[in-house]
């Protein structure tokens, strides 16, 4: 889940990678550094603990200048935040850096220490410096040293290797974590994302599983997991995607929650028509698959779980089709029966997630009738895998609590809840009636971001909490289970998610004046039921935060805030009144005087188990 980026070229590197790691610092930022082979023939090394500017802060004072080098920003997996543990991490004259973990480093470990090597640091890292220097060493080539050390690792990499004695060559390769090749004119790149590299090059080679690459400011040469020669297809992206910038926002979060009218808009161009969905957006092979689903498995993470669990709801009561969803986690270690004909669906932002592609990867070994993922990376490792895409258009997601993403999942669930419902007897009519709700979304996004202030001066009430319950019922509970989700990751309040109707069965006990109770309270046919509930907390004293469709009529009082949403159709309510409790963690963060974007301990695109 760290961020790699590295660089052969006829001018000074540094500030390549030091840009390239401001655009990957989503990945991770426990700790950031470089190795630059500099002009005058030496490995120079910084490393700064915490985020990139403390790194570049050492740069200003120490300078490295070079035409080759690697670079790393660290989400920690084995071993504290500390300089020591920071990569690059080195052996002799061989620099490395590596997004992943290598299961089985304790046994080399052991080996290499019995070969004479001292170990500084407590990553599984530094087991590869030292095998490619044994390696080379021993007279092998960089690449095939490179090639030869890979050969006995366990687990998932991406890495970077330079070689002091070989000022002008990069190695570089993946198995099971992400990794780019970026071509320039006499200058060549690798990075995790080729977001790390479009301040340089427009041209790009995603790389496929088991790919080693050698690189030179001149020449670019791919091998592959047999060690082939091989070309691989050269993408130019010129749709320019969104540069990594908060324009006039405070932070990319609160950017993103707003950019989700015209993400949606985008999501939904050309798959839909005024009352159908078109369901070749799924893929060429979608329709033939479709026509033989009998059930769907979904398989996700956080977020993209909580996605998954309303996708659940609709199936069931609109498509008429059983759904199980399950935390790929979970899935991946355990014994699994495959009813018949049934699609196996993923969810991930990324398309890198870890468990979500181990469990795509366990599941072709079964009988399910396909595969279909959800993503917003075009060029990822679940994208390529699965048998069916459907790609969000949520654009650049960097706020490491996933917002614009959640609901362009929604959509392609709803949307994939239709094709599937015209199945099963979803009439022409239902699906005209969704189908323009759907359209509608963007204006009914935008008509609840204007609940900004509004949500902005409630945040005040939660600047001395610690804990909060978030309560929904139907498919309204998943969102506040997602509204949980939000509020713990960014503002560090203990926030829990429950069924209205659990209420009696524990979390009763919790209710009192400093614990908030956060009810998700569209106008449908649970709202009496959930009042019910909601009176069991007045009761006992709780003070209550209910975002309530203006119809139900909800009475406030000292004890009761309600923020009146817009009448929306059902079948649109969850990702409506998503909006709102994105804009309540996002403040009350604000006011927890919180690291909005980069919250502690989490990263964005989570790559290793």
């Amino acid at each position: 889940m760290c961020g790699i980026v590295g660089a052969v070229a006829s001018r000074n590197v540094t500030g390549i990678l030091i840009e390239g790691l401001k655009r990957l610092e989503y990945r991770g930022y426990d700790s950031a550094g470089v190795a630059v082979i500099t002009e005058n023939g030496e490995l120079a090394v910084r490393k700064a603990v915490g985020k990139v500017k403390g790194l570049t802060d050492k740069l200003e004072a120490s300078p490295a200048i070079g035409h080759t080098g690697i670079a790393h920003t660290r989400w920690a997996t084995h071993g504290k935040p500390t300089e020591l543990n920071a990569h690059p991490h080195t052996s002799g004259n061989i620099a490395v850096v590596h997004n992943g973990i290598i299961e089985n480093h304790e046994a080399l470990r052991t080996e290499l220490k019995a070969a004479g090597y001292t170990f500084v640091s407590e990553t599984d890292t530094e087991v590869v410096a030292h095998l490619v220097h044994q390696l080379v060493s021993g007279g092998a080539s960089l690449k095939d040293a490179v090639t030869r050390a890979v050969a006995k690792f366990d687990g998932a990499y991406a890495l970077a290797v330079v070689d002091l004695n070989r000022p002008d060559e990069l190695l570089a390769c993946r198995s099971g974590s992400p990794l780019v090749l970026g071509l320039g004119i006499e200058e060549n790149f690798v990075a995790s994302d080729q977001m790390a590299l479009r301040q340089v090059t427009d041209r790009f080679v995603f790389l496929q599983e088991g790919d080693l690459v050698h690189l030179q400011g001149k020449t670019v040469e791919i091998f592959d997991q047999a060690g082939a020669k091989v070309e691989r297809k050269v993408d130019q992206l010129t749709d320019k995607a969104e540069v990594a910038d908060k324009g006039e926002y405070r932070h990319y979060m609160l950017k993103e929650i707003f950019e989700q009218p015209a993400v949606l808009t985008r999501t939904l161009q050309g798959r839909i028509s005024k009352t159908r969905v078109l369901e070749e957006s799924f893929g060429a092979e979608a329709s033939k698959i479709f026509d033989k689903t009998e059930g769907v498995q979904i398989i996700a993470c956080g977020t993209s779980y909580h996605a998954g669990l309303v996708a659940k709801y609709w199936l069931e009561s609109i498509a008429g089709i059983p759904c199980q969803v399950e935390v790929a986690s979970e899935y991946r270690y355990r014994k699994v029966f495959v009813p018949k004909n049934t699609l196996f669906v993923t969810i991930s932002q990324s398309g890198e997630t870890a468990d979500t592609l181990a469990a795509l990867k366990e599941a072709q070994k079964s009988d399910y009738l396909a595969s279909l993922v959800i993503c917003n990376a075009p060029n990822s490792s679940l994208v390529r895998e699965s048998d069916l895409v459907f790609m969000t258009q949520a654009g650049p997601e960097i706020g490491v609590a996933s917002t614009k993403a959640f609901t362009t999942q929604l959509v392609a669930l709803q949307m994939l809840t239709i094709a599937l419902g015209r199945r099963q007897g979803l009439t022409e009519a239902t699906e005209a009636n969704m189908v323009q709700a759907l359209a509608s979304l963007p204006e009914q996004i935008t008509k609840a971001l204007a609940l900004d202030s509004e949500i902005k001066a409630t945040s005040e009430k939660f600047a001395d909490k610690r804990h909060a319950l978030f309560l929904g019922r139907g498919v309204e509970y998943p969102v506040a289970m997602e509204g949980a989700l939000k509020l713990k990751e960014i503002s560090y309040i203990h926030a829990e998610s429950y069924p209205a109707g659990e209420l009696k069965h524990g979390p009763l006990a919790l209710v009192d004046a400093d614990m908030p109770i956060v009810a998700v309270a569209p106008n449908n046919e649970l709202m009496e039921k959930l009042k019910s509930n909601l009176e069991e907390v007045q009761a006992r004293g709780g003070k209550l935060f209910v975002f309530s469709d203006q119809a139900s009529a909800f009475p406030s009082s000292d004890d009761v805030t309600v923020i009146d949403v817009h009448s929306v159709p059902d079948s649109i309510a969850p990702m409506v009144y998503t909006i709102p409790l994105q804009l309540l963690s996002y403040h009350v963060a604000i006011v927890k005087g919180t690291d909005v974007d980069q919250p502690r301990n989490l990263a964005k695109s989570v790559t290793v188990e």
